[in-house]
């Protein structure tokens, strides 16, 4: 395995970024390829891995700050089982795919920002035509199956998992603020997937050196997000999701001026 080729402060900058964007629906994938380039961090394995397991410092927030619907809602509980199996399959099967060729690819970045922006303001624009459900419990199970479909296309990096169920949460019928937070709360068992996995073929490999820095990145992401969430909701209410497909517009320019031209 390569040295862990990143630093204190580049491991705190990453969990910031990764708390900031996880759950919002910019892609916090293509936002960790985008400071890793930056910062002139090489793309090794144990980045990689990196941008992959400091998810879960992410979604631990969200365990936290949901923790009474996750020990006491069955009905959720059902629906976050039907919602991540087509995830789940889609992460398993493809993994050596997302790991070696997509993940840093910039053109698939670039261009999935910039598409995800323009559907996502057209998604804010009518939503409310769909609009029938104030909470995920109220669903069939097979509305809530299509849901899972659309977050498993976020395996793409650039999609964004929390915008691309999101998306899929409005089309089926729920509410903005519910969608969002089915897709806070479907980010758990898919990150736990995600992180899992990938730390079971890669983690016996990393020194010591890069466990602390996994360690420091994860608890970064942890504390970000936790404000993150609760000052995105408010702001949802208010706003709605059109800015941030303005926002993923501008960023796929950048991010494309930068590492394609």
């Amino acid at each position: 395995m390569e040295t862990e080729q990143v630093s204190v402060k580049e491991a705190i900058v990453l969990g910031i970024v990764e708390g900031l964007t996880e759950f919002l629906p910019v892609s916090s994938t293509g936002h960790l390829i985008l400071t890793v380039h930056i910062l002139g961090i090489p793309h090794t394995e144990f980045i990689k891995s990196f941008e992959i397991s400091i998810q879960l410092g992410s979604i631990m927030a969200i365990l936290f700050l949901y923790k009474e619907r996750f020990v006491r809602d069955y009905e959720l509980w059902k629906r976050i089982v039907f919602a991540f199996i087509p995830t789940g399959a889609v992460g398993f099967v493809l993994y050596k795919l997302i790991k070696e060729h997509l993940i840093g690819n910039d053109l698939i970045v670039t261009v999935n920002l910039f598409v995800g922006g323009i559907v996502l303001i057209l998604a804010d624009r009518h939503s409310n035509r769909f609009k029938g459900f104030e909470d995920v419990t109220q669903m069939p199970l097979w509305r809530v199956f299509i849901i899972g479909l659309f977050q498993s296309i976020a395996v793409v990096p650039g999609v964004s998992r929390s915008g691309a169920t999101i998306i899929g949460g409005m089309f089926m019928g729920l509410s903005r603020k519910s969608a969002a937070e089915f897709s806070f709360i479907l980010a758990v068992p898919t990150m736990f997937a995600a992180t899992g996995y990938d730390l079971t073929k890669s983690g016996a490999s990393f020194s010591a050196e890069q466990w602390k820095l996994l360690t420091l990145g994860f608890l970064t992401a942890f504390i970000t997000a936790f404000f993150t969430v609760k000052t995105f909701i408010s702001f949802l209410e208010k706003h709605g999701f059109t800015l941030f497909g303005i926002y993923r517009i501008l960023i796929s320019f950048i991010y494309g001026s930068i590492f394609l031209l």
